[in-house]
């Protein structure tokens, strides 16, 4: 079912949910399925048992996946070598990896340097050439930082 957030409460961690069917249900945060906590106004999808919300997933629109997957792909071809596509997506681990091996890498004739910013240009083409559900599930919500 479908239906959005009225109220959250961080406190006790409970909300209620309006339904497109008209209904109103209670939810407790164990049921939030999303990687983010509630919040008031976001659209969800749920499942309605006894009374009660559960398996409750928060609904992204397309166009914020698309626009993710876009600052993503110009990020690698532009700014890659220094990592900026890996902080913009929250890796930041990788992302220092491949901002010192692209300054470090100058030390040893370029060549690491060269290496990472061959890494961020094949990134720019995996992001460009996925849908906005695969990269989503792969890159926001599956967590994979590299390819």
């Amino acid at each position: 079912m479908k239906g959005k957030i009225l109220d959250f409460n961080s406190e006790n961690r409970t909300g209620i949910i309006t339904a497109d069917d008209g209904n109103r249900y209670n939810f407790d945060v164990a049921q939030w399925k999303s990687s983010v906590l509630p919040k008031s106004g976001a659209k969800v999808d749920f499942s309605v048992n006894n009374g009660s919300a559960e398996a409750i997933y928060q609904e992204q629109a397309a166009a914020d996946i698309g626009s993710k997957k876009v600052t993503a792909a110009i990020l690698a071809f532009f700014l890659g070598a220094f990592g900026a596509h890996k902080f913009f997506l929250g890796y930041n681990k990788q992302g220092v990896i491949m901002l010192l091996v692209f300054i470090f890498g100058f030390i040893l004739l370029g060549i690491p340097s060269m290496i990472i910013g061959v890494i961020a240009f094949v990134e720019f083409i995996i992001y460009l050439t996925k849908s906005n559900e695969e990269f989503e599930q792969t890159y926001v919500n599956g967590s994979k930082p590299w390819f």
